[in-house]
Parts: structure tokens; sequence; C-alpha cells
């Protein structure tokens, strides 16, 4: 048995709409599910005392056994996953997919790997990978791992509290630093620390004597104290405040160095040797009698109550203190620090003294119903338990702690109260404060030991975030084979100049507000994250490529808008994917988890049939047939589409919406469509025109935009790119598949170049050898001359194995023999085709870095003198020429013709 691949999905993926992990794994002979769920049960309760199984599937063989003991194995250590299945992998041999949730990659992926070596265990025996020794030492290394990374009981009940509210987060480190919320709208919590949470308050309630010296001149019932720096003068301290007391460091927390009812001058020796440990400053403080209770005040409200009992076990007149800290720790609920609802207890010096006291060590039996305590304060933190008593608390007592907080300054604070009874006032018994917390636990009130457990996470969520105001940025995804970068960037321009900052991520770079801010393929998970948590954005656009979906899913959980532009073959055999059917199910997850609106392409059959996999509120339909069937009765229904339609004086792009007819914009309006010429470019116009209205633009945005975003390299660098300066024209584009190429050759039709076509191209060395053949039937017949090249990375092909490819095709296709140049490198392939281009030839590039060719074009010194174009430019009279060149300007540099 091997795991052969790994996979893990932050987002939707094509199995589930949550986080995943995907392990391949070979079993070999070894599938067979019977003998799985015959001894695993035992196994699993000699290894780990789980007892029932009742988890265990049904029916299945290996791998779906894998895939639940793998998801039982994060339950068991308190993570809350809750999707598990097994597919076989396609066109393989024997391996099988294994699925299964998680809420932390290295938790997740350490459990499948556990699991697996629990079945090769059962499998082998003594031959198995690991020995039950090793097995045993690596289940508990899980264990740790798990506690390790696990999120506190507080961080997790903010979390599902966000969750419910449909606010996003996103874990900013290994601890408890969470961010909530999108772009400018982005709140941030650290445990129960937020981001409106005062510095000074929280330094106030740190420094204890400060803090008694705010409360104390507001007339609050604080406890008298000293503060002191040496052992003579805390002995003077207490013999002032009058025994018993109570030592505490001045700045500790969760009760360390905190001993009480100190009763005479060597207990208080020790008692200050403890404290200054933790602090230099020790707090000498009078001991107030009565029970601990913890009352929890929030956006200076009272929200819960709780009354602290310190960590202790109970006789059973059977078993030692030894073993009933032994079975007390084996709680479930219990855990190593803050990690779980309880804490486990610990023999420490604090717990030996505490049985020292009752004359008791730890193989003393108590008897049936004696309730022995290991500690002296009430801190969860140290093994306490906690009972509710919100709904008993004095009216008095309830609005005292509220001022408490208010006067240091907390919007989230804990008041450490002592009272013989919370349903009297603190006016009528000796109660007083001893303690004010900044970042209070909120696990004592959201599941104490006994009482109502209370939703304060909700109250926290909404003093962040309140009703009815934004948490998240709209999110506009869009994805397909072709056209997605320049759809995106022109939707990211119309929201610009509509008033948005916008995030952006393309097959280029990711951008913020225009600016560029890291280059690559920015089309995943990671690049959505980077715009999502950027503190000025207020509007995502997100280029979503196969790829990264694949790898790792959506960066996001859903959309407001999502659109798939088409689908056609590309990047075939790669990922799994080996069909158009595959490929389209790979790109439909955007439309599944948008929620406003889906925008799907009605002229592609495969998106199509994306409408019936979308629960968006909206579908707005974009096609190019103004008597599309299907889209004339969407329209006549009343929902919404974009049509381009022919009407007086040429084409009209119109938007019907709730029986509305509305002419938006004629293509030639739009300068990114050549003139209506690059067909392609008007469609993905209607795309943006869809979507900015779907989230809520008005048509004048819409229009102003798509009249202002043009073709320019520095718009949009590869697509579609514009050079007239050299007395011919050269045109340069990224496109690298059938559907991209066959889009910019019949806009060489439609162009009409007066003098000769001359193409270079290349392709990945990725694709397959039918591609090519594609892409040279495509092209063939079209041009001149043709240029074969290849991209600097050849992706395991030969240096020269892809040009020489294609010239055998384009030969095929009936391309003669004398029109075909192969030339291996880019730059030189380039430089020869730019060299052998006269006045009036168009050039058609189809670049792989197209950084550096559009360096080459622009920098590129033509062979004839200036005057000789000018002269052949004047001289014409061809009209397409006159068109095409309306002006010639000199300048230093000679002539420049603009278009």
């Amino acid at each position: 048995m091997k795991i052969t691949h790994t996979g893990v999905f932050v987002g939707p993926n094509r199995y589930t709409i949550g986080r995943a992990i995907r392990l391949t794994v070979d079993y070999g002979r070894d599938g067979d599910g019977a003998v799985y769920r015959k001894q695993l049960p035992a196994l699993l309760d000699k290894l780990a005392g789980w007892g029932k199984a009742d988890w265990l599937p049904a029916r299945g063989d290996a791998g779906a056994i894998h895939a639940a003991l793998a998801l039982e194995l994060q339950r068991q250590s308190g993570v809350g996953a809750s999707y598990c299945e097994a597919r076989p992998m396609p066109k393989s041999d024997g391996e099988v997919y294994v699925l299964y949730g998680h809420d932390d990659e290295e938790v997740g992926l350490l459990a499948g790997e556990l699991a697996l070596d629990i079945l090769d265990f059962i499998a082998f025996g003594d031959r198995a990978a690991r020995s039950w020794a090793e097995l045993t030492q690596d289940y508990d290394d899980f264990l740790h791992l798990a506690e390790k990374q696990a999120l506190g009981p507080s961080t997790r009940s903010l979390i599902q509290a966000a969750e419910a509210r449909g606010i996003p987060w996103f874990r900013l480190n290994s601890q408890s630093l969470i961010q909530m919320g999108h772009g400018k709208y982005q709140k941030r919590i650290e445990a129960t620390t937020t981001s409106g949470t005062s510095m000074i308050a929280t330094e106030i309630a740190k420094d204890k004597s400060l803090a008694y010296r705010i409360l104390s001149d507001l007339g609050l019932p604080v406890a008298k104290q000293r503060l002191v720096y040496k052992l003579n003068r805390a002995i003077q301290a207490a013999e002032k405040i009058g025994y018993p007391v109570v030592l505490k460091p001045v700045d500790g927390n969760h009760g360390k160095g905190v001993t009480v009812n100190v009763r005479n001058e060597e207990q208080l020796e020790a008692a200050y040797d403890i404290a200054k440990e933790f602090s230099d400053g020790v707090l000498v403080e009078q001991m107030i009698k009565g029970f601990d209770h913890r009352l929890l005040v929030i956006n200076g409200k009272l929200e819960a109550a709780a009354l602290r009992m310190p960590g202790r076990v109970v006789g059973d007149g059977k078993s030692t203190v030894k073993q009933l800290v032994e079975t007390l720790n084996r709680d479930p609920r219990r855990g190593v620090g803050h990690e779980k609802e309880l804490t486990q207890i610990h023999i420490d010096p604090q717990a030996m003294n505490c049985l020292a006291d009752k004359g008791y060590t730890l193989e003393t039996v108590p008897s049936k119903g004696e309730t022995v305590l290991l500690r002296k304060t009430a801190n969860l933190s140290t093994g306490g338990t906690a009972i509710d008593v919100t709904d008993v608390i004095h009216p008095d007592n309830r609005e005292m702690a509220e001022r408490v907080i208010k006067a240091v300054g907390l919007d989230i604070g804990g008041v450490d109260f002592l009272s013989e009874d919370i349903t009297v006032s603190y006016k009528d018994n000796s109660a007083g404060i001893c303690e004010v917390n900044a970042g209070p636990g909120f696990r004592m009130h959201v599941a104490p030991s006994e009482g109502k457990p209370r939703d304060i996470a909700a109250k926290v969520i909404d003093m962040m975030f309140p009703p009815n105001t934004p948490a998240r940025v709209p999110i506009a995804a869009l994805t397909g084979t072709n056209g997605k970068t320049t759809t995106a960037r022109m939707l990211a321009h119309v929201m610009r100049m509509a008033g948005h900052h916008v995030g952006l991520t393309t097959t280029d770079a990711v951008y913020i507000n225009g600016n560029l801010t890291m280059k690559g393929d920015m089309t995943g998970p990671k690049a959505a994250a980077m715009v999502l948590r950027d503190p000025d954005v207020d509007c995502a656009v997100l280029e979503t490529a196969r790829g990264g979906i694949l790898r790792a899913g959506l960066g996001w959980d859903w959309c407001d808008v999502g659109a798939v532009l088409n689908v056609s073959e590309d990047h075939m055999g790669l990922g799994g994917i080996h069909t158009l059917e595959e490929l389209a199910e790979v790109k439909r997850i955007v439309v599944e988890v948008a929620k406003d609106t889906a925008v799907l392409n009605a002229d592609d059959p495969l998106v199509l049939a994306m409408a019936d996999h979308t629960t968006a509120k909206h579908i707005c339909y974009v096609t190019l047939d103004a008597q599309h069937p299907l889209v004339r009765e969407h329209i006549r229904l009343g929902h919404r589409a974009l049509v381009l339609e022919q009407a007086d004086h040429g084409e009209m792009i119109s938007l019907f919406d709730k029986g509305q007819h509305i002419p938006l914009i004629r293509p030639q309006l739009i300068p990114a469509t050549m003139e209506g010429k690059a067909q392609h470019n008007t469609q993905n116009a209607m795309f943006v025109a869809a979507m900015a209205y779907s989230l809520g633009k008005s048509l004048d945005d819409i229009r102003q935009g798509l009249r202002t975003f043009d073709m320019s390299f520095s718009q949009t660098p590869g697509r579609n790119n514009v050079y007239d300066e050299h007395g011919f024209r050269v045109v340069l584009d990224y496109g690298h598949n059938p559907a991209a190429i066959a889009a910019m050759t019949g806009l060489v039709e439609r162009m009409k170049p007066r003098g000769r076509r001359i193409v270079q191209i290349g392709a990945p060395g990725d694709r397959r050898n039918e591609d090519y053949e594609t892409i040279a039937r495509i092209i063939a017949g079209h041009f001149d001359v043709y240029i074969c090249d290849r991209d600097d990375d050849t992706r395991g092909r030969g240096p020269d194995e892809v040009p020489k490819l294609m010239r055998e095709y384009l030969l095929k296709a009936g391309v003669k023999d004398s029109q075909i140049h192969v030339i291996p490198e880019e730059p030189k392939a380039l430089d020869v085709m730019l060299k052998m281009a006269e006045p009036s030839d168009l050039l058609l590039i189809f670049g792989s870095d197209v950084t550096r060719c559009w360096k080459q074009i622009i920098y590129f010194k033509p062979a004839w003198s200036t005057e000789e174009v000018k002269a052949e430019v004047q001289a014409s009279a061809a009209p397409r020429l006159e068109k095409l060149y309306p002006k010639l300007v000199s300048d230093e540099r000679g002539v420049r013709i603009g278009r």
C-alpha cells in the first residue's frame, strides 16, 4: 500500500463544496474492505480507546474505509470535518482517489497517512511498514499535532458565529490570528481580542495596580492591595492589610503565580517567590471571601456570568488521588492548554501543596463523594470547571461589571468577582473585584460544565459587524478557455471607472487598483486570497483558470457573479482532464457557487448546459445570435440577456431585463473590438456588460468603461496588441489553443491587409500532437508566410520538436514548403519575421514571452527609408490603406504612422 500523490483543496472543487484532501492510493491486492471492517473496531479500541465504530461505512472497499478512518481520526482529535468518499482514479491501473474534509492541511494529511498505516498493519501484521509500537507513537504524535494546530474554543466559537452570519474568514498564522471579512471591510481577532480592542485599555487591565487605582477612584468594590518589589515590603503590606491575603504577579494572567489564603509570614515568603517568577512587581491583596465568578461584558453589556470551581477530584472510595486525576484527564473535553473546553489537571507543586494541606498524598484513597481540591484558584486553564449563573446574577452586580469594563475601556472584558452569593448585591455583602481581564476566555460560557451555554460569540460578531453592514466585497469570478484575461481586465476597468478600488487576478499578475502587485500566473486560490485580504479592495474581479481549480479548488466560498465564457480544447490530457465534458465540469464550479447571477455563453452548448447546475438567483445569457430560440424564450419570461442585434447603421449590443429592451452600445464604439472586426472582443465586452450590470453598475458606468478600454500593451499585454509605426501592421497575441488561434485568424481576414500576411506560430510543448495538427489546419491557407517556433520552456519536448511537427502538419494541410520557415528560438524567429516585412504587410505573432516580443517589436528599425514609406502611402489610392493610415506625422525618429 502506498500514497502516490496528494492534493489539498482550500475551497470548492470537483468533489465537494468545502475544503478537502485527495490522496491517490495504490492498495495493491489488499483493497477488499471486509477484513478491515471486521478488525478495525478492536484495533482502534486498543490503540485509542474509541469503543464504538459506528463511523465505519457498511459497504465499500479499502478506499472508502481509508477515507472514513482519516475523517474519524480528525474528529477524535477535535477537528470538525464531515465529508469523505472514495472514487476510482480515471484511466489508472487500480489506483483510488481517497477524499475527505479537513480543517487544517497538516493535520488532515497526517490523518490520511496514519489511516493508511493502520490499514497496512491489519493487512500485513508483523510485516507491516509500521510496528505496533511505532503505530502507537504515531497516534500520540498525531494527537499532539492536532492539539497544537487546533484553534482554541474561544476562537473556534467566533469563527462558527461568523460563518453563521455568512462572514468569510482567513487564518493568518498557526495560532489564533484571524481575519474576518474581505478587503476594506475586514476586521481581525486574536483569540478574544479584536481589532477594536484598545491597546491602552489592554495595558490598564494587564497592570493590576493601575486598574485597581482607576476602579477605586470610581468607588467600585475592589480589594485593598499594595504593589511591592521586595519581600520585606510584602510582609509590611500584608500586616497593614491584614491576613489572610492573596499574592499575585502585577502583570500575570491565567492564574499563573497566584497564591490565595496566605495566613502568615512563612506562607507569604513562599507565595512571594512564586509570584516573582512571573513578574518583578508583586501585588499583596486583601483576601475577599466568596466564590470565584467570571462576569463577561461585551460592547458595554454583561452577556454571561459563570461560577468557577477550582480543579478537583471526587472520591469513589476505591481509587487513589493519582488514579482519579488520570480518569478525569481521559475526559475527551479536556485537553492541553486552551485547545478544548476543559484543561487537564497536572500534578505539580501547587497540587501537592493542596494535598499536603489536608494531610493527603497521591496514594490517598478519598472516601466516596469526598471533594479533594488540587488548586486554590478557579482558573479553567489550571483544570477548573464552570457553572453558568447568567440568569440569576443580581442587577447591581450586572451594572457594576459593565461599569468596570467601561472604566478600563475594553470592548470585551472579563471581571473576576468574588461573592458568597451572586444573587445578592455587592452592596449588601463583602463581595469585591479581584481582577479585570482583557481578551477573556469564552470556553466557560460557551461550554460550561453545568448550566446553559451562552452564544456570546454571536454578540462579538454583531459588535464587529453590526447587522446590515457589509463584511464581503462583491466578487465577480470568470473562467473559460479563451478571453478570460481580456474580459477580467475590461471588467476591472469598468469597475474602477465607476469608483471602485478593484483587486484583479489574471494570468499575468495581481493588480490592486491598477497597480501591479505580483507577476506570474495568478489565477489560483492564493492570488484570490491576496486580493480578498487587501485592506483597500472594495471589489474583486477574479480570473479563474482550470489549473488552479484542479490543483487547489477555488479561493473563496461563493461569488456574487460567476461567468463562463466558453469551453474548447486546451491543456487536454493534463490534470486528469481528457474530454471537453470533463473540462466543462471543472469550469462549471465557478457558476455552481455563484449566488446572485450566473452569466453563460448561450452560443456554446457545453456552457449553456451549465444553467442546470447553478443555484444563482439570476441567469444572464450572452449570445451573438439574435434569433437564439432559448434566449428569446428566456427574454420573453422577463429574464436577463445580452444580445448582439442588427440595428440601423450596424450592430448593437442590447440588454434585456425584466421585460425591458435597452440598446446599450455599438461594438464599433468599443476600442477593443477594432471597429467591430475583433468579434471575439465584442463577445468579451458583452460578458463585461452582463457582469457589471449584475454587480449593480449603471448603464452609463458600463458604456463609459467600455468606451475607454483599449487593447494597448499597457492595458492588456499579449492580448490583441497592435503596433502600426513601422509602415506595416504587427498584431501580438498570446493565443495558444485552437479556439484562440481561430479567432485571431478570423480577425486577420476581416482586417483585409493590402500586403502579405505573415504568421509566427508556436505552441506549448505539453499539448497533444493532435492539437498541433488542429492549429495547422486552422491557419493553413490564410497566410503567405509561416514561421514555426517554440516556447522557451519545451515542457519535455525536444528543442526543435514542436516547430518541426508544426511544419509537418502545415504541409499536410496544403501549405507549400517554400512558405514555411522553421526557426525554433522565438527571438530569432521574430527578428527574421520583422526583417522580411514590407510596407502594408500584416504580421500576426503568437508570442509566448509577450513582454520580450513587444519590446522587440517596438525597438525594431525597418531597413527601408522612411521617405520611401511616406511616398508609397501618399501615392496610394487604395481606400483600405488610406483608412488604415489616415495620417503621417514626422518626428525626430522618422515617420510615425498613426492608426
